[in-house]
């Protein structure tokens, strides 16, 4: 799962348009931004095997931010980085940190069973990552549909398409990018390069909604 998690953050921003597009980005993808940083400085690992089907991840250990309990720790710090640093109202705070949470969830989708219910404990998930085909139609759709209630949330307010209708685009882009990348054997540079993506995505949503939130809101 990959631009599949932005679905959560199109979908909370049609529900609750009060906080900027850029905190539900970032939000959707905090967990990985995480587990990024963490893989860098060798607290988790993953390694690579091409032979696997599907995606050649073998994410061997990551009980800080892809565990159940990992990953509401994380969900509970993106609520209260958006009710103190951001200034959001509790109501969407909340919101922001299940978007932090849908990010288990989705991968508990797609992931071979290596998301741990508690860490060191029992591993699950159910491998759609084995199907690549039925994978990537469920990234699509997720962002078809979220993406769908968020024009519609716009053009309630009359605000124009273009610009959601870009970013759109730009997600489409970065998933087909995607699809031609092989990962290599180099864990740092891979996590290295998860974590500038995952950042310019959200300061693309900034640019996205500039000021937009305020007046959605």
């Amino acid at each position: 799962m990959f631009v599949g998690h932005y679905a959560a953050a199109l979908a909370a921003k049609a529900i609750d348009p009060k906080a900027p597009l850029w905190t539900y980005i970032g939000a959707a993808q905090l967990v990985d931004i995480g587990w990024s940083s963490l893989v860098m400085a060798g607290v988790e690992k993953v390694s690579f095997n091409p032979a696997l089907a599907g995606s050649p991840l073998v994410l061997e250990y990551m009980p800080w931010t892809h565990s159940l309990p990992g990953a509401a720790a994380w969900s509970i710090l993106g609520l209260l980085l958006a009710r103190f640093l951001v200034k959001l109202p509790w109501s969407t705070s909340i919101i922001v940190g299940l978007v932090v949470m849908s990010h288990w969830g989705l991968d508990w989708l797609v992931h071979r069973p290596d998301l741990e219910i508690w860490p060191g404990g029992e591993k699950v998930g159910l491998s759609l990552w084995n199907f690549e085909g039925a994978e990537k139609t469920l990234e699509m759709g997720l962002i078809a549909l979220a993406g769908c209630a968020w024009l519609w949330k716009r053009g309630k307010y009359g605000r124009t398409a273009w610009p959601a209708m870009l970013f759109l685009g730009f997600l489409v882009a970065l998933q087909m990018v995607g699809e031609f990348s092989h990962p290599t054997g180099d864990a740092f540079a891979f996590a290295r390069l998860g974590l500038v993506v995952y950042l310019v995505v959200t300061a693309v949503a900034w640019l996205a909604d500039r000021g937009e939130h305020r007046e959605l809101a």
